[in-house]
């Protein structure tokens, strides 16, 4: 069976065999898990899926719950639908004792589509990866956590590290850079970055679309083979990756100058494309395809009790560890609440309180069995985007490798370009961003 059938084939079982909490009981935490294990982007959707349920059993099987209060959930599928992702918030936003803790969209799409809905729901979105980049700046948006990183923060360590490429990010001036993106709310995100960088470093940038899903990219290629960029940075999801590195061995373009955001970077991206993925390279927004000690204690305490849901091979690659790490950076933005509201189930806005003081040193993650997966991570009202990290990783044919140390992002660019376009959206809703000093 090709790879993307089995993973959809394993996501349908999974459908079958999980039982979801249709009524959190009285003392339960209700987490809602926004899911897309069918349609056309299933073979990133279900390892993702399977990484955050996996969690939300390890602390329910391992620790007795969150400080003793048990986590109910539920899947809802989407199947990467804007639409269908709105109908299951409107369906899940009230379960459970005390209502839905927080949503994570795992969708672009979808997070643009909540955004004006968290705040009179009172539940905040969790974005880890992607969503709205400007909502980092918490006095505007109070309700939306890009945690660990965001499209713009991929577009700024991707410049980071081509500039590391050429010797100093002065030396990029002259180069050629393209971004064959998705012509969707996630593809188009980054360009505001590349241009302002682009601006001030000197390098010439062009943007190329590409129609959702993606599959057929010829034409563009066949641009690019007459552009002869120096690099082409790659922002796109499910089958459009596989499509994009064979289009590029097709016109001769180096794969390993052929560079992935986070999404462009998973087993499901390479594995299609056969030999012709060696080489390819792709950024990390923290994680990569690396096991720790949290995954021990999850074949120990999960798989040894029949309670997962990948297979444990799977457990360990990189879809399936950003679903982990969503989950767990969910888990502890409600222990952190709990401190300050008791430890019971706890409703959205104490949730966001939590998320906004989140504060994952060296220490606790080593606690929690990460420390070699993520960088410290620390939320406030005016940065709830937590941390701006990155790595490089390399696919050999077989395994990915990573190949950069961490790279930090610069925030002068993005700073600027965050706080101009979250006081836009804020003049253009009527909203009076809130003194994060007085706080």
């Amino acid at each position: 069976m090709r790879y993307p059938a089995r993973l959809a084939a394993m996501g349908a079982m999974a459908l079958a065999t999980l039982a979801p909490s249709a009524v959190a009981a009285a003392d339960e935490q209700f987490i809602p898990v926004l899911s897309y294990r069918t349609g056309l982007y299933a073979a990133n959707g279900i390892p993702w899926a399977n990484g955050f349920v996996d969690y939300l059993q390890l602390v329910n099987l391992r620790d007795g719950g969150i400080n003793g209060v048990k986590i109910a959930f539920e899947e809802c599928e989407t199947a990467y639908g804007t639409d269908r992702g709105v109908e299951c918030y409107e369906r899940l936003k009230g379960k459970g004792p005390t209502g839905a803790a927080m949503f994570h969209p795992v969708s672009t799409g979808i997070t643009f589509a909540l955004t004006e809905k968290a705040p009179v729901d009172k539940i905040p979105m969790v974005t880890v990866g992607y969503g709205r980049s400007d909502t980092r700046d918490g006095s505007v948006f109070r309700w939306n956590f890009p945690l660990i990183g965001s499209h713009w923060t991929a577009a700024g360590l991707a410049i980071e590290y081509l500039g590391r490429e050429v010797g100093g990010k002065d030396k990029l001036k002259g180069k050629k850079i393209v971004l064959l993106h998705l012509d969707a709310p996630a593809g188009r995100e980054p360009i505001a970055v590349f241009e302002k960088l682009a601006a001030k470093h000197g390098y010439t940038f062009t943007a190329i679309p590409v129609t959702a899903p993606g599959l057929e990219q010829r034409s563009q290629w066949l641009q690019i083979r007459q552009m002869r960029p120096d690099y082409v940075v790659l922002w796109g999801y499910g089958g459009m990756n596989p499509a994009a590195i064979q289009e590029a061995a097709a016109v001769n373009f180096p794969r390993d100058r052929l560079l992935g955001y986070a999404w462009s970077g998973a087993e499901p991206d390479v594995i299609p494309a056969g030999d012709r993925a060696k080489s390819y390279k792709t950024l990390m927004l923290q994680h990569g395809a690396e096991r720790d000690k949290v995954h021990q204690d999850i074949l120990t305490h999960v798989y040894g009790k029949g309670a997962g849901l990948a297979t444990p091979q799977e457990v360990g690659q990189i879809l399936y560890n950003r679903g982990l790490i969503s989950a767990l950076v969910s888990v502890e933005a409600i222990r952190t609440a709990q401190a300050k509201f008791g430890n019971k189930p706890l409703t959205g806005e104490q949730v966001r309180w939590g998320l906004e003081n989140l504060d994952l040193d060296a220490g606790r993650l080593q606690a929690l069995g990460v420390a070699t997966m993520i960088k410290p991570l620390k939320a406030s009202c005016e940065n709830h985007e937590g941390a701006r990290f990155g790595r490089v990783q390399q696919w050999d044919g077989a395994r990915w490798t990573v190949i950069s140390d961490w790279i930090e992002v610069d925030g002068t660019v993005l700073d600027p370009l965050v706080k101009e376009s979250a006081a836009a959206y804020a003049s253009s809703k009527g909203i009076t961003p809130v003194d994060c000093g007085k706080l």
